[in-house]
């Protein structure tokens, strides 16, 4: 089968969903078409001219990046100047763009996630609850004959998923009644006639993404002409997720050697630090590219270390009074490592789906070198 951009669409989004897009962002297909036919797909953390020429001189169909091309409107396309030129030698040259930010931040599966366990935190939670994903209780009543059929259906589609445990649901045994009318099919009974069943009623939770799939799992599974459910939003929610993530070291270290790890966990030659060297560290906290702005919130956490990128210098004095640690390990180090995690889930989703696709990540150089 051919694989089109709108199928790696689609593996991006389910991994690294739409409703975590912040409204000030621009996620999604930047250039191109869901059309598309792909061969090869290049990955990077922004299209730059390096990563346009490589695509260009090695044909390939779809290029991703993190941080989107097209993030303000534009007033108009110069193609003699960036962003325009960029703009142009893509559709020129039918290459497909496709830009996952905010969403890819703070994804179950995110950088920060990978950003906390690659710097070696235990016990990683979100820092915060900034998007709290919303969660549903379907119940639907099921004559006892099919109550597997449509249990293990729902199930399959993504229903029962309850922190790491899957397929959850509850029974409960009733009598169901109903008079089919005229021009009905019904599997049991006779127009007419009430009929009385035996049928289980099946309680189960659900994620918002997961909703459609469900239900038309259910409505394929189920033998009713008519499917009798209820559909309640919860407020308990579901998954929660966050621009950072928070965790501790085991052992506790020292500022400055944690700064050594970091150094040498993301391969980087340089790093600053705010504090004092020789302060035990044990609670972290880390946000990955620019998260200054989450000092407060972290200091608030008694956290005694923040890891981010792009510190100025009233932010270090700030956290340095509120006795918090900072390591300023930049805004591209906190973030490239994830194209070739991109790489690999793209990989292994199109060969699990049966499709061989050639999938390649480029690292760009520094935009800020140290000399």
């Amino acid at each position: 089968m051919q694989v089109k951009v709108g199928d790696i669409i689609a593996i991006m989004e389910r991994n690294f969903p739409l409703f975590l897009v912040q409204e000030w962002d621009n996620v999604g297909l930047q250039s191109g078409s869901a059309q598309q036919p792909v061969n090869k797909i290049l990955v990077a953390l922004d299209l730059t001219s390096e990563v346009m020429q490589t695509a260009i001189a090695g044909k390939y169909n779809l290029i991703i990046t993190h941080h989107p091309l097209l993030f303000k409107p534009l007033k108009n396309i110069d193609v003699d100047r960036f962003p325009g030129n960029l703009i142009a030698q893509l559709i020129k040259n039918d290459i497909s763009l496709y830009a996952a930010h905010t969403n890819l931040d703070m994804a179950e599966r995110g950088i920060n996630q990978l950003l906390a366990e690659k710097i070696g935190l235990q016990e990683i939670i979100p820092l915060s609850n900034e998007e709290v994903e919303p969660l549903y209780k379907l119940v639907v009543f099921v004559p006892l004959t099919h109550i597997e059929q449509v249990r293990q259906a729902i199930h399959a589609a993504g229903a029962g998923k309850t922190g790491g445990y899957s397929e959850c649901s509850f029974q409960s045994p009733g009598t169901g009644s109903f008079k089919p009318g005229t021009g009905t099919n019904p599997f049991l009974g006779k127009v007419g006639q009430l009929e009385q069943v035996e049928e289980i009623r099946l309680e189960t939770v659900c994620l918002e993404r997961d909703l459609n799939k469900v239900l038309e799992a259910m409505h394929a599974s189920h033998p009713y002409e008519e499917v009798a459910y209820d559909l309640l939003q919860l407020k308990n929610g579901g998954q929660t997720y966050s621009f950072g993530r928070k965790g501790i070291l085991t052992p506790e270290l020292s500022l400055k050697v944690l700064a050594e790890q970091v150094k040498t966990r993301l391969d980087i030659s340089s790093i600053r630090i705010t504090g004092n060297p020789d302060k035990k560290i044990k609670n972290v906290a880390v946000v990955s590219g620019s998260g200054a702005a989450m000092i407060p919130l972290v200091a608030r956490q008694k956290i005694d270390c923040l890891i981010t990128g792009d510190v100025k210098y009233h932010e270090a004095r700030d956290a340095e009074e509120m006795g918090m640690g900072i390591i300023d390990a930049g805004h591209q180090e906190t973030e490239e490592f994830i194209v070739s995690h991109l790489k690999e889930l793209l990989q292994q989703e199109c060969k699990r789906q049966g499709n061989e696709i050639t999938v390649d990540n480029l690292y760009i150089s520094p935009a800020i070198k140290t000399i």
